[in-house]
């Protein structure tokens, strides 16, 4: 098998994947920050890590998967004190709303979920280890990581120490030596959330904890680092810097980031109102068509959700349930098979594919082309082997991506019934025609059923009368 190859942000280039420790992988993912439902956007990462871990375990590495959540923060006091309620009823509410939405996605769960606030006593013995090496101070009971006191800063971002500290957008604080400086202890205000520390009650700053967590769960060095775009700076340029500070040792080998997701071409603004939550996509659609659509373009692609994509998403999967529910029909007893064949070119393909940096939208054309071979060899009869191999070519290839594994009767009504309602038909329409032309039939009066067919056929939607009664799809 080739080599798996992996982008990294860092060198800006893909590279040969190779662990620091022969066999494992020790992998961290920046999670959300818990103040509210999460919208579509955040599950990007989500739902492509999961593959790229699965993928990891496929060819046979040991990971240990960590991905947190951040349960203090700015917003999570705004939202606290705007409800009346602690912050960190806030965060474990968040949490868990975040949790059940995680349960609709049938994905693995990462090997840890820390919280920040269970990692305090380490933050305050990483900081101090900062300070005592001169890599930060304290200021009014704040301490700052002194930016120029680490040679590498800005070799993720590639953003120059200089151009920084003369650009505009940076704010002033009176208590830096530097502007360019960041907070790891910020002072707490009255009835705000705090820990007692060496340099007075506080807590600690955003950019910190991901450096302790990884630290204490994973060790000095990890194999990969992910997350979104948007946090290579500040946010994973700061974690270098202030964990490079106190190892002296590289922090992390590949640093993987996904891109973001748009609306309608327009990135996503609380000020456009474009926000989507996940729940309330996957509640509109459905869980799996969200994954589909989010693998269907490579993770450092944009990703442009609009009706149209979402509909080509539906009847996308509509094609790969129905293949699917034909081949569990074909087969009599068990479906298990080792060996794949029939479809081994478009299986080799896929797994170069997942080896060229995870480049899911040509395993998707693939996952096509062995639905089409599979259509044309049973035109003029079912084989029972084929469709064995073509089931376990979809159980492998689903495994990993986490998709294809729903019953496929049930799925597809689903389906059918997002794309009914988008043509603005009810299903109690269709089943009263249903009943009229069964009436009709039983008559004998084919005339008149043969009207309903047609008229619904008119309308988009296509009958087809099975031992089970007469099913209905919407024809694509």
């Amino acid at each position: 098998m080739n080599h798996f190859n992996l982008y990294n942000s860092l060198s800006k280039k893909k590279e040969i994947f190779k662990p620091i420790t022969p066999g494992t992988v020790k992998m961290y993912v920046c999670g959300p920050t818990v103040y509210d439902l999460l919208h579509v956007g955040n599950f990007r990462g989500l739902i492509f890590f999961n593959v790229l871990r699965n993928w990891l375990k496929h060819l046979g590495y040991s990971v240990n998967y960590v991905y947190n959540y951040t349960d203090i923060d700015d917003k999570i006091i705004k939202k606290s004190k705007e409800e009346n309620k602690l912050a960190s009823e806030i965060s474990s509410k968040f949490i868990k709303e975040f949790e059940n939405d995680f349960k609709l996605l049938k994905i693995s769960k990462a090997s840890h979920n820390p919280k920040c606030t269970d990692y305090i006593n380490d933050i305050i013995s990483f900081i101090s280890d900062l300070i005592e090496k001169k890599f930060a101070y304290v200021r009014n009971n704040n301490v700052f990581f002194s930016c120029k006191k680490f040679s590498a800063y800005g070799k993720l971002s590639g953003k120059n120490i200089e151009d920084l500290i003369s650009g505009h957008r940076i704010t002033i604080n009176q208590d830096k030596e530097n502007p360019i400086d960041f907070v790891l202890w910020k002072p707490s205000d009255h009835g705000e959330p705090g820990w007692e520390s060496p340099w007075g009650r506080g807590r600690p700053g955003w950019h910190i904890e991901c450096s302790v967590m990884a630290n204490a769960i994973l060790g000095d060095q990890i194999d990969i680092h992910g997350g979104g775009m948007d946090l290579i700076f500040p946010h994973h340029e700061n974690e270098i810097a202030q964990s490079e500070s106190k190892t002296g040792k590289n922090f992390a080998k590949y640093w993987v980031h996904n891109n973001f997701i748009k609306f309608d071409d327009q990135k996503m603004s609380k000020s456009i109102g474009n926000i989507i939550k996940a729940r309330t996509f996957m509640a509109d659609y459905n869980p799996e068509i969200l994954k589909y659509m989010i693998l269907s373009v490579h993770y450092r692609s944009p990703i442009n959700f609009s009706i149209k994509q979402i509909q080509q998403s539906i009847i996308s999967l509509i094609k790969i349930y129905s293949a699917l529910e034909q081949a569990q029909n074909t087969i009599k007893g068990e479906s298990n098979i080792s060996n794949i064949s029939y479809f081994k070119e478009e299986l080799e393909i896929v797994q170069t594919s997942f080896n060229n940096d995870i480049n899911t939208p040509i395993v998707f054309a693939q996952i096509f082309n062995v639905i089409r071979k599979f259509n044309n060899a049973f035109k003029n009869e079912k084989n029972e082997n084929i469709a064995k191999e073509f089931l376990a070519f979809f159980s492998l290839v689903g495994s990993i991506l986490s998709l294809f594994s729903e019953k496929p009767k049930k799925i597809l009504f689903e389906l059918n019934l997002i794309l009914l309602k988008e043509k603005n038909i009810s299903l109690k329409q269709i089943e009263t025609e249903i009943k009229k032309r069964d009436k009709f039939r039983k008559e004998k009066n084919y005339k008149e059923s043969d009207l309903i067919r047609d008229e619904l056929l008119g309308k988009g939607i296509e009958l087809n009368d099975t031992i089970d009664g007469t099913q209905w799809s919407v024809k694509l």
